[in-house]
Formats: C-alpha cells, structure tokens, sequence
C-alpha cells in the first residue's frame, strides 16, 4: 500500500514540475514575443496554482510518513519529494520575478538584442527536467549531467553582467532597464542552481556519494 502510494506522489510531483517548468519557459517566451497576456497569465494563474499544488503535496507526504511510519529507502524518498516539492516553489517564485521584469521590459526599448537570456532559459528547464527524471528514475547518470551544465550557465550569467555593464557606463538612461535584464538573468542561473540541488541529492540517494561542495 506504502508503495503505491509514493508512487502516486511520485506522479503529483512530475505534473508539479511540468507546470513550473513551462512557467520558467513561457515568462522567456513572453519576453521575447513581448505578449502582454502571457506574462499575466502566469501571475494570475499559474503562480497561485503553484501554490496551491506545493501545499498539496506537501501534506500528502507528512499524511504519509504519519500514518505509515515509513523507514529506510521509502523514508528517505517521501523525505525528497517534499524537499523537491519545495524548490520548485521557489522556482515558481523566480518565474513570477521574470514575468514582473518582463512586463516593465516589454514596454521600453530594448537595451539589447535578446540572446543569452533564452539560450540561459533553454539549458535551466533541461536542467530541471532532467534533475526531476533523474529522481524518479532513480538515475545517477542523469543527475551528473544536470551537474556538468551548470558552468554553462554560470557563465551566460556572467556574460551578460559584463555586456550590461557596459551599457550602463555608455548610456545611463538604459541602467533600470540593464538592471532588469540582470535581475531575469540572476532568476534563470538560480533556477539552474536548483536544479543542480536536486541532482546532487539524488546522487547521494542512489550512490551515498556526497556531490554537494565538491570540486568539479
């Protein structure tokens, strides 16, 4: 009985991830085609349904772990679909912050052409797709990939800053607007940063080895 039921949260979670994964993709969708209505929609509706799934899940783990007092493997898997659970609100949360920056950008000029950003967008949602299959799968090879990108998108960051920086010193009337494109960026790397949390707990599930503050 245990078992199919982590198997139902199991499920829960990857419809979860699949709304907050096209939260992240559709705020970067909204930006580039400048759609209004999109950006909106994800404030209005998907963010509270992602609330309203994170606190669903939730209590359907502390039901689980009161009322079956697993232990070992199902306790520690009940124990990381919660933690998960948890990081994708809060990435939730940043696809919230893009879609607010969006929606000032799409009205103003642009401080420049927009290319990083979505290529950042791109390899973040990968990262989380396959830091969740990774998981479910149980999949430690997955799980290292996630880790291997997260450089790239460490520097995409990085690259932007730079080239930002140097609009802002060239033009100070594009610095609100650098500065929001900024913001969009440091979202996507956190994103990313999440994704790579997740992989590293999953690699210390499936192998016991410790991923997290090692060197690369």
């Amino acid at each position: 009985m245990l078992e199919k039921k982590i198997i139902g949260a199991k499920r829960e979670l990857v419809k979860y991830a699949w709304l907050i994964e096209n939260m992240i993709k559709d705020s970067i969708v909204g930006l580039l085609k400048k759609d209004k209505s999109m950006l909106e929609k994800i404030l209005t509706e998907h963010e509270p349904e992602s609330d309203r799934r994170e606190l669903i899940l939730d209590k359907l783990c502390l039901t689980l772990i009161v009322k079956y007092s697993p232990m070992a493997k199902d306790l520690r898997t009940i124990l990381m679909i919660m933690k998960i659970n948890s990081d994708l609100e809060r990435i939730g949360d940043l696809a919230s912050k893009i879609c607010k920056n969006a929606l000032f950008l799409i009205e103003r000029p642009q401080v420049k052409p927009l290319i990083d950003i979505p290529r950042m967008g791109e390899i973040a949602v990968s990262m989380l797709n396959d830091s969740i299959n990774s998981f479910i799968k149980e999949n430690s090879d997955v799980a290292e990939d996630v880790l291997d990108r997260d450089d790239t998108v460490d520097a995409l960051r990085d690259q932007i800053l730079r080239e930002l920086i140097t609009f802002m010193g060239g033009d100070p009337k594009t610095i609100e607007r650098s500065l929001r494109l900024l913001s969009i960026s440091n979202s996507l790397e956190r994103t990313a940063d999440l994704a790579t949390n997740i992989a590293e707990d999953v690699i210390f599930i499936v192998e016991g080895k410790v991923a997290k503050h090692q060197p690369k």
